[in-house]
């Protein structure tokens, strides 16, 4: 058995943290302000950076450790979230994050942030129809959702592609 390197297990344990933020944010702070007048559940931000670590995860310490670590994060999620959300928050992120990994995997080939970029397109919407769906029988919060969560992927994708241009500039000097 591998077991991933300490920015592997760092990775996946900061994707994992996302699941119990995520519930507690929604029990205690409701609905938040995402901008242009649009509001979600307060989960939004970090169900947004869950869709970003569940790819870094995936890179550093790979697809058996991210196939658990969803596993991990669906039973947490159904046991710490409000039991009015337990149900919808399990089957979301279960479904969400195994629709993202499904369509990172052959697009990673193709360079991580092309990737990330269209996993989380994915996970992000599947995971907004569902928690809305199931959570509140609603999708008022739709417009709110998508744009919460696509808040997160562009900031993730800046650093990182700022991140690579440093590495790269470092490298070439």
């Amino acid at each position: 058995m591998n077991v991933p390197a300490p920015a592997g297990i760092a990775t996946l344990v900061a994707y994992v943290a996302t699941i119990p933020a995520a519930n507690l944010a929604v029990t205690h702070f409701g609905a938040v302000s995402v901008g242009f007048g649009y509001a979600a559940p307060a989960g939004v931000y970090m169900v947004g950076l869950a869709l970003v670590l569940r790819d870094l995860a995936r890179e550093s310490a790979g697809r058996g450790a991210v196939l658990a670590a969803i596993a991990v994060g669906t039973i947490l999620s159904y046991f710490l979230a409000d039991p009015a959300l337990a149900g919808a928050s399990a089957a979301a992120f279960a479904v969400a994050e195994t629709m993202d990994f499904v369509v990172y995997e052959p697009l990673r080939k193709r360079g991580l942030l092309i990737a990330m970029l269209a996993s989380n397109a994915v996970g992000l919407l599947a995971d907004s129809l569902l928690f809305l769906k199931l959570a509140f029988g609603s999708f008022e919060y739709l417009p709110g959702q998508i744009l919460g969560k696509a808040w997160m992927t562009f900031a993730a994708i800046a650093v990182l592609a700022l991140l690579r241009r440093r590495k790269q500039a470092s490298a070439n000097a």
